[in-house]
């Protein structure tokens, strides 16, 4: 319980934080959907701001942060001017790399956009824009990965709430962009659509360096490391290159699965991306928060040798992040037309577009708990030197998932890439998790026991009775301010009845200790 206790209230104040930047994120995404639409200038956009976002995951929040997190650790261990020379160290190193990649993608911008989006250029002024916006974001890609760099230093120091907050910058600068550069660039004879380019380029450099003091005030400021490739660096690097594998296999999967979205029906890549945006809501709240959470409190125990302690982080982490998720889940599914209808649906985004984008995120919905037990899967295996085996597992379900999409998009349409998406996270999910039992000699019911089956069971019937009251209610008859009001009802309602139900069925002890603790 003790644990379970120190996981949730670290996944607590990342999750509060994190809450304000997914729902800034929400609004910078109402503006984008009432500015612009789901039109083939917003696909172009879309498809620009993928390019840099492919390269994000290997150097931000995939394989990057999982191996640097645990080695920084163990540096710190030895001591602080060790750490601190490995962080600047990796900042010359990562910063390197990224500018390199960010060179290559302005130099061969044509090129990628017809790898991603082949049929753009039948329409020369679509493709023109998505190649002028992809020249324009292609830094992010270093604001970024240094933004995660320091992201990691803080988490490692049990600094959660700053870092957590940072993609919030990255939001309101968004947000801003769109609502001052829109105008002026009409003005100049430019499309509107500049604007968000324009936001991406300047608010990642805000999220970068925002925690730039954080890290000074800490005793991490700036310093030369004098060997680039220490000890720990080469260590970091090591981590790292099984990670380029699996990145290169999910990056193969992203150009398909873009190929085939953007060569379906105009307004498809829209679609797909603002159901996921609405997923990634919960996944950044709950998913991220708690994942970060056992990274920390996982590798700090496993380092010092108390396996045992690190083994009940895990299965802390791991019922913790069943018991949140599959409310979320059921909210998602069930309510998918409704979100849709209110956070989307005005200016140019159409009642065609809630309909097509609710489809989608239906399908993303019933992927959320395995994609939430991935986020803590992955860090664990880096943190016990097995990073082989998440890559292997990338690969198996991104090869399920290209031909489950190539075989059946041209007969189901679009929305089966995000059903592909909740599959191969299932299969990617399942083999980790038997395998990482294996590993760290752990009972299978530390997985798999009447607790979960509890928390499954209470998702079931909220998710039946959310159904069945659902179905006697005309949402579309009500005003706006109606169908909000009815919308927070009904997700509050779904809460108070997924909750009752697992303190009916014996779940309380953590929650209640948990809370008890908080408003202390």
């Amino acid at each position: 319980m003790g644990q379970n206790l120190i996981v949730f209230l670290s996944s607590l104040k990342m999750a509060i934080a994190t809450f304000f930047s997914r729902i800034l994120g929400l609004v910078r995404e109402q503006f984008i959907a009432y500015l612009f639409g789901a039109s083939g200038f917003t696909d172009a956009f879309l498809i620009a701001y993928r390019i840099p976002n492919l390269l994000r995951d290997l150097f931000a929040e995939g394989a990057f942060s999982s191996a640097f997190v645990p080695t920084f650790v163990a540096a710190n261990n030895v001591s602080q001017e060790t750490a601190r020379k490995l962080l600047w160290a990796l900042f010359i190193l990562l910063g390197s790399i990224t500018l390199f990649f960010t060179g290559l993608i302005f130099i061969f911008t044509p090129e990628l956009i017809n790898l991603f989006a082949p049929t753009f250029i039948e329409v020369p002024e679509k493709y023109e824009m998505t190649v002028l916006l992809t020249r324009i974001m292609s830094p992010f890609l270093f604001f970024v990965s240094i933004a995660a760099l320091f992201m990691g230093v803080l988490n490692s120091l049990k600094i959660f709430f700053v870092p957590a907050f940072a993609p919030a910058f990255f939001n309101i600068t968004m947000i801003l962009s769109m609502l001052i550069f829109p105008s002026y660039l009409i003005s100049e004879g430019l499309n509107p659509i500049l604007s968000l380019g324009v936001g991406v380029f300047i608010g990642g450099l805000v999220q970068a360096f925002v925690q730039f003091p954080l890290i000074i005030k800490n005793g991490y400021g700036p310093v030369w490391p004098g060997k680039l490739f220490s000890k720990e660096t080469k260590k970091v690097m090591t981590l790292l290159g099984p990670g380029l594998i699996g990145f290169a296999a999910t990056q193969i999967n992203l150009v398909v699965t873009t190929i085939i979205a953007s060569s379906t029906i105009v307004g498809a890549v829209s679609w797909l991306s603002f159901a996921f945006r609405l997923f990634q809501l919960p996944v950044g709240i709950l998913s991220v928060s708690i994942g970060n959470s056992n990274l920390i409190h996982f590798s700090r125990a496993w380092k010092a040798g108390k396996e045992e302690e690190a083994k009940g982080y895990l299965e802390g982490s791991y019922f913790l992040s069943f018991m949140l998720v599959i409310p979320a889940m059921v909210a998602l599914y069930v309510c998918a037309d409704e979100m849709v209808n209110v956070i989307f649906e005005r200016g140019m985004f159409t009642s065609e577009s809630t309909v097509m984008t609710a489809k989608a995120l239906k399908w993303y919905a019933l992927g959320l708990p395995f994609y939430s037990i991935y986020k803590i899967f992955v860090p664990t295996f880096y943190s016990i030197d097995r990073q082989k085996i998440p890559v292997i597992c990338s690969i198996l379900g991104i090869i399920f998932n290209i031909v489950f999409c190539l075989l059946l998009t041209p007969i189901y349409g679009f929305e089966i890439l995000a059903l592909g998406t909740t599959l191969s996270i299932f299969l990617n999910a399942t083999i980790q998790g038997i395998i990482l039992r294996s590993d760290l000699s752990m009972r299978v019911s530390s997985f798999l026991n009447v607790r979960i089956f509890k928390l499954i069971l209470s998702g079931g019937i909220t998710a039946w009775l959310g159904l069945t009251i659902k179905a006697h209610v005309d949402f579309l008859s009500m005003d706006l301010l109606f169908r909000c009001a009815y919308l927070g009802a009904y997700l509050a309602g779904i809460a108070f009845i997924y909750f009752t139900l697992c303190v009916i069925l014996g779940e309380r002890a953590l929650v209640k200790k948990a809370f008890a603790r908080f408003t202390r």
